[in-house]
């Protein structure tokens, strides 16, 4: 007779064999439908060697979410995309996963042109239409203490707040993104996050795992040129583009669908640091972004955007040697002109920080009437994933009553209870349908088939709903073409910069064979900049990756530039002026009077911060010199009389002040008694040394024609 065992199974310690990221069982690699890289587990292999769900359940794709056709919408039924974001969705609290470190602000954005032929959205049916707004902007990789100037995408949020509901736009400022598919992201995020066994690096991606996880996703190099670009190091918050990421569809008031993408642009113009300049700032500053959007919102400089829209329908998208429902690709805007619909202003800082900035849920599902989804597949994973993870986030399913958050329309439904719930709702019409009315009762609200929110229907655009597959569009294979299609649209400094910031990136990965595979990625996308990371490395280039589909060569594209679209404007821009004893005060002025009087801001920076006997009086300065570097600012201008100068030359500070400037390319300013600072930095004269008269005439810009003399670059 077998005899009983001492204890229920239940009751052993049923996860003794189960560790997260353990097995080592070799595997096969080979390429899905859409390029994308499946690595199989080796018949035989043990027990570990097999990825399962939490259950046990062995999983036959871990690339791909489960879609009602190949260009379909995901399903709720997809139980492994579900799991896997809703345990990505929680590992975290309270900070947020990603974009933890956020600046937000409040505004109001006004319709500039009323677009009725396009959408039915209330909000765009009259020109000078207003909402109120709150904008949310982070950093995604770093947790909530790491700095604002890292090498990194931004989140560019926007929640409006409309008469029929909050419509939030969630988007970053770079338009594309590493992954077409959602159920990649928890692995996108692990990847670049500090290492699990060591707990760094913090808020980079310049180590071995991101890159790994790049090298074989080849889908992301298009996001990697984006990346390693000046776009990924915005000089401030208020000088970067935003985008929508995504494919979305406008819908008019007679069902027609078109599809549409959302961009930000902003009213001061583009603007970028140099990676010598952002590694500094981190030092000196690092609430660099967040401070300056602060202070341009409370002296009145309030920054701006416009939003423009790229509409398309589906017989111009079918022609396209790309996918619209692709999130690693773009629309160039020379083949679809961006229509400028409104303008979006920021003009009153948070009250409180956490209240407001950190208890903000953003959620890409509140849409309005009028605008709707695509079946882009890395969307249709964010419609879940926003609203689930604010449950752990902010610990309540009624988080929608958090002041930030709640709607400035009247809601009604049915909902109720719940943790926290801080209304106090009457009756007992908690169902419907209901007849209490009949009672004499308040039978609560109803629907509404007319002015209510619904989907656009049709679903059939070059896809066969009846499919249920685990695949990816044939045009998602072409994991290059935008990527050279970016590349080439840069200027030679720019190109020069996006090289060097590769040598960068895989100088710090320490296992060749990863750098070695990113290499051959490069080679698709350029030979020559491939060649170049390769000699910035001291390593010989390696064969040419298998392209899943063959490159198409595109028409380059000067609106991906910054440097092309850079503005020769003072507005929102500050400039630093160094003074010190002696000083003619009456020329600081008439500097100071000519800079505000283009729209610029003005930094007096000086050895001592108190009142200085200057030449007509005394002046107190804002920043001290060595507290206030020149990579505060947009461009540096002297005042100061031989005396001082000279002494100022014996100082390291006030050296590597103008020191820097002339590195980052800026201009520089200067009285003749400044020259002898001038010879000991190392400063040469050139179109953006010039002085102090002409600074309004040359302005506050970059003079890239300068670098190759004050830095190598690959």
């Amino acid at each position: 007779m077998t005899k009983p065992p001492k204890s229920s199974p239940a009751q052993s310690n049923a996860l003794h064999d189960h560790q997260p990221g353990a097995g080592n069982a070799g595997y096969e690699t080979r390429a899905g439908s859409g390029g994308e890289t499946h690595q199989d587990a080796a018949a035989g292999a043990p027990a570990d060697g097999y990825l399962t769900d939490n259950f046990g359940h062995r999983l036959a794709d871990n690339q791909n979410s489960l879609k009602a056709g190949a260009r379909g919408p995901a399903l709720l039924e997809d139980f492994i995309l579900r799991e896997k974001i809703f345990h990505f969705d929680h590992e975290r609290i309270p900070e947020r996963i990603v974009h933890a470190r956020g600046s937000g602000a409040h505004g109001v954005f006004e319709v500039t042109r009323a677009i009725p032929e396009l959408t039915k959205a209330g909000l765009f049916q009259e020109k000078g239409k207003t909402c109120p707004v709150f904008v949310r902007f982070s950093t995604v990789a770093g947790g909530a203490g790491s700095v604002d100037t890292p090498r990194d995408v931004r989140g560019f949020a926007v929640k409006f707040y409309t008469d029929e509901g909050n419509w939030d736009l969630v988007g970053n400022n770079i338009p594309v993104f590493f992954i077409q598919d959602a159920i990649k992201f928890p692995d996108l995020i692990h990847s670049v996050k500090m290492e699990a066994d060591r707990g760094y690096p913090q808020a980079a991606s310049a180590h071995d795992t991101f890159w790994d996880f790049v090298g074989l996703m080849p889908e992301s190099m298009h996001m990697i040129m984006w990346a390693m670009s000046d776009r990924a190091i915005p000089r401030t918050l208020r000088t970067m583009e935003g985008f929508g990421v995504h494919t979305f569809r406008l819908v008019d008031a007679k069902g027609k669908g078109r599809f549409v993408k959302f961009h930000w642009k902003p009213a001061q113009g583009l603007e970028s640091l140099i990676w010598d300049e952002a590694v500094k700032i981190a030092g000196a500053d690092p609430d660099f972004h967040r401070r300056d959007l602060y202070e341009a919102i409370e002296s009145g400089a309030y920054p701006a955007w416009d939003l423009g829209v790229q509409v398309f329908d589906e017989e111009w998208a079918a022609k396209q040697p790309y996918d619209v429902l692709d999130a690693t690709k773009l629309v160039p805007e020379e083949d679809v002109p961006v229509e400028i619909v409104g303008r979006m202003t920021l003009n009153r800082n948070v009250d409180n920080f956490f209240a407001e900035t950190e208890q903000v849920a953003f959620l890409p599902t509140n849409v309005l009437p009028g605008i709707d989804f695509s079946n882009d597949p890395l969307l249709q994973g964010r419609l879940f994933s926003y609203l689930d993870t604010q449950k752990s986030r902010l610990g309540t399913t009624n988080f929608h009553q958090i002041p930030i958050n709640a709607p400035k329309c009247p809601f009604h439904n049915m909902q109720r209870d719940g943790l926290m719930q801080t209304l106090v709702p009457t009756g007992r019409a908690n169902y419907e349908p209901n007849s209490l009315n009949e009672a004499g009762e308040a039978s609560g609200p109803r629907a509404d088939p007319d002015s209510g929110f619904t989907s656009f229907r049709d679903n059939g655009e070059r896809n066969d709903p009846t499919e249920k597959l685990r695949v990816r569009p044939e045009l998602f294979a072409d994991h290059y073409s935008q990527a050279a299609l970016f590349f080439h649209s840069q200027t030679e400094s720019e190109q020069a910069h996006i090289a060097s910031a590769l040598v960068f990136e895989l100088s710090k990965v320490s296992l060749e064979h990863i750098r070695k595979r990113v290499l051959s990625r490069l080679r698709n996308v350029d030979e020559e900049l491939a060649s170049r990371v390769a000699k910035g490395l001291a390593m010989d280039l390696p064969e040419k990756a298998p392209a899943a589909r063959a490159v198409t060569a595109m028409k380059p594209s000067d609106a991906l530039s910054i440097q092309k679209q850079a503005r020769k404007t003072f507005e929102g821009r500050k400039v630093g002026i160094l003074f010190a004893e002696g000083s003619d005060k009456a020329a600081i002025d008439t500097l100071k009077k000519d800079i505000e009087g283009a729209g610029g801001s003005v930094f007096l920076v000086a050895p001592k911060v108190g009142g200085i006997a200057v030449k007509g009086g005394t002046l107190k300065a804002h920043g001290q010199l060595d507290g206030s570097p020149s990579i505060m600012f947009d461009a540096v201008a002297s005042v100061l009389m031989p005396e001082a100068a000279a002494e100022l030359a014996r100082q390291g500070a006030a050296v590597q002040w103008f020191m820097d400037a002339y590195g980052h390319c800026k201009t520089i300013a200067h009285c003749p008694g400044t020259q002898v600072i001038l010879d000991k930095a190392g400063v040469e004269k050139d179109d953006g040394v010039v002085p102090n008269e002409d600074l309004i005439k040359v302005g506050p810009v970059r003079h890239f024609a300068r670098e190759p003399k004050v830095r190598a670059l690959a």
